[in-house]
């Protein structure tokens, strides 16, 4: 009897050590596999995120202010993938912005227009309206443009020469990284209002990197060094373009996806020279145009099921811009799982879609990987002091 007991003694701890190497094993494994995130020793060494730009990183500007719901995804299902309610988010989770910042140790980042704690916006703020663009015209009256949003800029840094002093302040600032993504609506609302441009479409295009530069070079006035960019997507391949095609036409928008190309030469050549002209300027730029253009043509390649039609709307590719029937068209369809999906709604992309984006932001920039162009990916923007 005794000799059982001891036996079963035995074999108890015997299966603890076991259980206990395992754990330890795998917190060992998951500790090595997180060592690429950054590591802030106390608020004095972060390094703050600040987000510009349209609906691809918007976390929820378009809540508070006076706008239609063609601008707005404060309702269900948008965020239903993650935090199982709408946050003014176009997704049905996360962004690329709020997996950059999980990256990067930061909380998720808040909306300027958030009501609360100033608290939150020393690790950094979301000034990004879902239907802006570089151009104040583009949606005017319902977005918050990039101008309007450089001026909020100025007041958070207005903020932190209070909370910090001029000196600590100025360090912060250019410590900082700044994302951006800009021009899709630029270009897509011409089609999307159906108008008509009374100028070349160079001449456009030439418009609107104007206004980026302009918006770049009063970012590093203030102190800004270290960028990143989101190209604009293949625009003319989107659901709720594509459907504006002549019927029995399955291809893309062709002027839309020529638009989107001419924009991303000039963004390139626009950062390449600052490189060289513009002391300490530093960049990543992502080519999202390429990248979704390869899902979309080998989705299985990319673990997805589809690669053309939305996951929620109604139509032909569920192209018609209804997600949540609280738009103009009221009818919408829901797939069964996002995660099989490039294309959330008509004109936005899933939450699996934007964490593979976010991975290649982070990680890519190796000499094999043409998706991140320039000297430094994200992740090394947040390693420069």
């Amino acid at each position: 009897m005794r000799e059982s007991t001891l036996m079963e003694k035995v074999t108890r701890r015997t299966i603890s050590s076991f259980i206990f190497f395992i754990v330890s094993s795998t917190i060992l494994f998951l500790a090595g596999k997180s060592s690429a995130k950054i590591s802030h020793n106390g608020d004095n060494n972060v390094t703050a995120l600040f987000l510009f730009g349209d609906s691809f990183l918007d976390a929820g500007n378009n809540n508070y202010i006076n706008t239609t719901t063609l601008d707005q995804a404060n309702f269900p299902p948008y965020g239903q993938t993650f935090f199982g309610l709408p946050t003014g988010r176009f997704s049905d989770g996360r962004l690329i912005s709020d997996f950059i910042a999980e990256y990067a140790n930061l909380p998720l980042i808040p909306p300027f227009l958030e009501p609360g704690n100033s608290q939150k916006k020393l690790y950094g703020v979301n000034f990004a309206s879902a239907g802006a663009g570089a151009l104040v015209e583009t949606f005017q009256g319902s977005v918050i443009n990039l101008r309007t949003q450089l001026d909020h800029y100025k007041k958070v840094e207005r903020l932190w020469r209070t909370k910090f002093g001029k000196e600590e302040s100025k360090k912060r600032i250019s410590r900082a990284v700044y994302l951006i993504s800009i021009g899709s609506n630029d270009y897509s609302s011409i089609f999307l209002t159906n108008q008509s441009i009374p100028i070349s479409m160079s001449q456009h295009v030439d418009i609107v990197i104007g206004n980026l530069t302009t918006f770049i070079h009063e970012i590093y006035k203030i102190g800004g060094r270290k960028f990143g960019f989101l190209n604009v997507p293949d625009l003319g391949c989107f659901p709720a373009l594509r459907i504006l095609q002549p019927k029995n036409d399955d291809s893309c928008l062709r002027d839309a996806s020529r638009l989107a190309s001419m924009h991303n030469r000039a963004l390139t050549n626009l950062l390449f020279q600052m490189q060289r002209q513009v002391k300490g300027f530093k960049f990543s730029l992502f080519d999202m145009n390429k990248s979704l253009r390869l899902r979309m043509q080998h989705p299985s390649k990319f673990g997805f099921k589809e690669g053309e039609e939305a996951c929620c709307g109604t139509g032909k590719w569920r192209g018609v811009f209804s997600c949540g029937g609280k738009r103009i068209v009221k009818e919408y369809q829901l797939c069964e799982n996002p995660k099989d999906y490039i294309f959330w709604d008509s004109l936005h992309l899933t939450q699996n879609t934007y964490n593979q984006f976010a991975n290649l932001i982070w990680n890519g920039g190796h000499m094999s990987d043409s998706l991140v162009v320039g000297p430094y990916n994200i992740n090394k923007l947040f390693q420069i002091p």
